[in-house]
């Protein structure tokens, strides 16, 4: 089977999608299939080509058995509404025509959170006339309401419309949420369509480890309680929250509690600001870093916080950073309302707190960092939990499903 998947994150970027995304592929690859992605030159999510990359018309390289063609789009950095929605129409404009580049497929993949790829996929679908999936990550443009990026307006009841035009011209839609499930049935997409695999973690690359006693020392947290957030820093993360509990506990004393943030965004600079302004010195910030290396930052942790707006649309995500906080066995401060901190709780796995609020996040960072047996439980739990979420099970669940939509394919063999 030639699978052809669509995506505007791809490695070496290091987020979510980009992850998800090669670590499937990966796996169909070695199942015995062919697979194709289509995706631009890497810059998430600063807006900047990566090293020894180009923002060609068409480049391309092989990762691991897969294909990987790279066209030409608008790059900008992750912040501005306009900007960012010419960077998906671009993206949408040059993958259609890339297509008809590429020995014809037997199904086509399109994935969110921006729609356009998934336009994308359905144009590519009907031109080499093959079934197309939509992999739905977000509920997009509804994420756009919920951050607050963009006033409600025409432009949004259309992209609505659009979006819910493609869910019903999907062969099947492939959902990381059940709340995302349940979204679509409510809103008169057909139930049987719909499948749910949820993110998860390469459990071949994130396993419990002792803290990189290097880096501790570089950074100046050997003797701390650190608690890191890992990931984008954007408007929908509200990680201001974080900077107002490292206030709290600089306030009280508390210096030997630490927060570490590591990554990029939109928000970053804002926060770097504000962190100078509160002269919080038990705060550091860092630069992302490669996707081979962020377990080394990851094992720095002794708990890890996750944080999402107080919004009732976060109710229905589920980070994936808490896939891999189990994996590798870190216990989790949870402020997401919602089907993930129903994980967190059915796994025991963490701590949940009330999302924007600091002074809770601040008492249950002094709870964690004074009860190490409570700790050692909640990280054994993790190691536990990260085998129902690992990677290369859920991948192969997803290939069954693909499979079931192509007629004469067969999940376990190569029919190309």
């Amino acid at each position: 089977m030639h699978i052809l998947f669509l995506t505007d994150n791809f490695p070496p970027e290091v987020n979510a999608p980009a992850s998800r995304t090669f670590e499937h592929c990966r796996e169909w690859v070695n199942a015995g299939h062919r697979v194709t992605v289509i995706t631009c030159a890497p810059n998430f999510p600063q807006g900047k080509v990566f090293s020894g990359y180009r923002n060609s018309f068409w480049q391309r390289e092989t990762m691991d058995g897969i294909e990987v063609c790279r066209v030409w789009t608008y790059i900008t950095a992750n912040e501005g509404f306009v900007r960012r929605t010419l960077d998906y129409v671009s993206y949408m404009a040059m993958a259609v025509p890339a297509s008809l580049r590429i020995a014809k497929p037997d199904v086509v993949i399109a994935t969110s959170p921006q729609f356009f790829t998934a336009c994308a996929g359905y144009l590519v679908g009907g031109l080499r006339r093959v079934p197309f999936i939509f992999e739905l990550r977000d509920l997009w443009p509804e994420s756009i309401r919920a951050v607050g990026a963009m006033k409600q307006s025409r432009v949004l009841d259309w992209l609505e419309k659009v979006e819910l035009f493609l869910y019903r011209q999907a062969t099947a839609v492939v959902s990381v949420t059940h709340s995302f499930k349940q979204n679509l049935d409510r809103r008169g997409i057909d139930p049987a369509k719909i499948f749910v695999v949820t993110n998860g973690a390469d459990l071949s690359r994130f396993a419990p480890r002792p803290k990189d006693a290097e880096l501790e020392e570089a950074l100046g947290l050997k003797g701390k309680f650190v608690a890191g957030y890992i990931g984008t820093h954007g408007l929908a993360h509200a990680l201001e929250t974080l900077l107002d509990a490292a206030r709290l506990l600089r306030e009280a004393g508390r210096d030997d509690i630490h927060l570490l943030f590591l990554g990029d965004g939109a928000s970053k600079a804002a926060l770097r600001e504000r962190a100078q302004e509160l002269e919080l010195t038990n705060v550091t910030f860092l630069d992302s870093v490669s996707k081979a290396d962020v377990v080394r930052y990851w094992s720095l942790l002794d708990v890890s916080v996750i944080h999402l707006r107080n919004t009732d649309l976060f109710r229905t995500v589920i980070p994936s950073k808490l896939f891999e906080c189990m994996a590798m066995g870190i216990p989790v401060l949870h402020g997401v309302r919602g089907e993930s901190a129903d994980i967190v709780n059915k796994e025991r796995v963490g701590l949940t707190f009330e999302p924007e609020n600091a002074e809770e996040l601040r008492d249950k960072l002094v709870e964690l960092s004074g009860n190490p047996d409570l700790r050692r439980q909640l990280a054994a739990n993790c190691v536990e939990a990260a085998h129902k979420f690992d990677r290369a099970h859920l991948a192969q669940r997803m290939l069954q499903i693909v499979s079931d939509h192509v007629p004469g394919a067969n999940a376990g063999q190569n029919i190309n």
